[in-house]
């Protein structure tokens, strides 16, 4: 951010500000507009897109802008050329220009957040990501398709993935070695819905499917799972803690964990609910013991495993950092080391029947947990990023993990081709895309336990 703020104040006097276009007008696309329009010098948004476009229209409003509607591509560029802002028609058009410098995903989809991003990748456009789903998903696949293009793909400052990892990333460069990444929740309970939320979804002018995944522990699956694949660190069992409450200091969270443990699998992600007055930490531990000794004096603790942390996040007015380090520096944050470590696979909300037609994540019937990719593959587990539209074959039990066995997909989705591509790139694994060509069947799975969420379990 030191190097980052000059760099935008340069832009800035040059004229030159950072196009944005913005996919997605929902509560933190609003914030967004807000921060970069008012409170951020070298950058502007450009133009927006949202389903809705009324919606688009009311968060520059909200801004205190005066944006025209746009129909066509020639349109769009020429009122960005203008620096009016734009309320495109067309998603693509903002990924298509050449007056757009960088497209941010705010949508939380991820069938038409892999549209998006591939159709940006094709102009050579960068994309910055306020869409954990998509980038859990497929995110390593997605980037092998924007090295082929030269275009970065990039989680944001701000949003949980991005402020952890430069978390890790400050940790390292002190010289110390991560060995948990945590996440810190204020509530846990699978079994929230939209009815539940409403009220406080309400309140804060939020999306009451999005407040649900928050609460049910979708949400931070998706973004503990993003932060496995960039540091190659695991998951101790499926769903990590379920929750474990901790309301202990923060110097005695590593209490909590086996360092051998840790040490042996190479580190682990999880999240906790609490304490309070932290949103995450990373507990780390030096191999020189001179060093170990300066730690002490500075009142760290006696090790093995320091903590270190960040007492809050604050999303939006984070996030234009992120766009200006990919755009002017290409620094991207949290790229997977390779293929996935760790998915999100969905589990039954409540007892599910023959027949029903799955809602999206954060609804009715399902939740995510975060597993490790190998029990993932085995279990042909059905990722919670893609249950949306999957038709039951058969009962379900509360609690119980969905395989691919137990839906018929819908047709033609290309987040289930670059899914199927992914494990055969990254694990040389053919069975979701011979599944796909139909030239196989998903074989029955060996059931996991079903497990209570917070009931104990062994490591995966």
């Amino acid at each position: 951010m030191i190097i980052v703020d000059r760099a935008l104040k340069a832009r800035e006097a040059e004229g030159k500000p950072i196009r944005v276009g913005m996919i997605g007008a929902g509560f933190m696309g609003q914030g967004l507009t807000n921060q970069i329009e008012n409170s951020v010098p070298g950058m502007r948004m450009a133009a927006i897109f949202n389903r809705h476009p009324e919606r688009a229209f009311q968060v520059y409003r909200y801004a205190g802008r005066d944006p025209v509607a746009v129909g066509t591509q020639s349109a769009l560029d020429e009122a960005v050329r203008k620096g009016q802002p734009a309320v495109a028609e067309d998603p693509m058009t903002l990924c298509r220009s050449p007056e757009i410098d960088v497209v941010i995903d705010v949508t939380g989809s991820v069938e038409f957040g892999a549209h998006v991003i591939l159709e940006a990748f094709a102009h050579r456009k960068p994309v910055v990501l306020m869409n954990a789903e998509v980038d859990a998903t497929i995110g390593p696949i997605l980037r092998v398709y924007g090295r082929k293009q030269g275009a970065i793909l990039s989680a944001c400052d701000g949003d949980e993935p991005g402020l952890q990892m430069n978390l890790v990333r400050w940790v390292q460069g002190l010289g110390l070695t991560p060995r948990a990444v945590v996440n810190v929740k204020g509530l846990q309970d699978p079994y929230r819905n939209p009815t539940t939320q409403k009220g406080w979804a309400e309140r804060w002018g939020q999306n009451a499917a999005m407040v649900t995944s928050f609460a049910d522990g979708s949400k931070i699956s998706f973004e503990q799972t993003i932060v496995a694949n960039a540091t190659g660190f695991k998951v101790l069992s499926r769903g990590m803690s379920r929750g474990r409450k901790y309301d202990g200091s923060i110097m005695d969270a590593a209490q909590q964990y086996d360092v051998e443990q840790l040490r042996a699998l190479g580190g682990v992600v999880d999240y906790t609910v609490g304490p309070p007055l932290i949103k995450a930490f990373v507990l780390a531990e030096h191999p020189d013991p001179k060093q170990r000794h300066y730690l002490e004096l500075y009142k760290m603790g006696t090790g093995p495993l320091y903590p270190f942390w960040v007492p809050y996040h604050l999303v939006h007015f984070e996030t234009p950092f992120s766009i200006a380090r990919v755009v002017l520096f290409g620094d991207e944050l949290a790229p997977p080391l390779g293929g996935p470590v760790v998915e999100v696979c969905a589990v039954a909300k409540r007892d599910l029947q023959a027949g029903e037609v799955l809602d999206e994540y954060g609804m009715y019937c399902t939740y995510g947990e975060a597993v490790n990719v190998e029990e993932m593959s085995t279990g042909q587990y059905l990722p919670e990023g893609l249950v949306e539209g999957c038709r039951l074959k058969r009962p379900v039990a509360k609690d119980q993990v969905l395989t691919y066995a137990d839906v018929e997909l819908p047709e033609g989705r290309i987040a289930d081709k670059l899914r199927a591509e992914q494990y055969v790139h990254f694990r040389g694994e053919t069975w979701l895309q011979d599944l796909l060509k139909g030239q196989g069947q998903p074989r029955p799975p060996s059931r996991p336990e079903i497990r209570a969420p917070g009931a104990a379990a062994s490591p995966a």
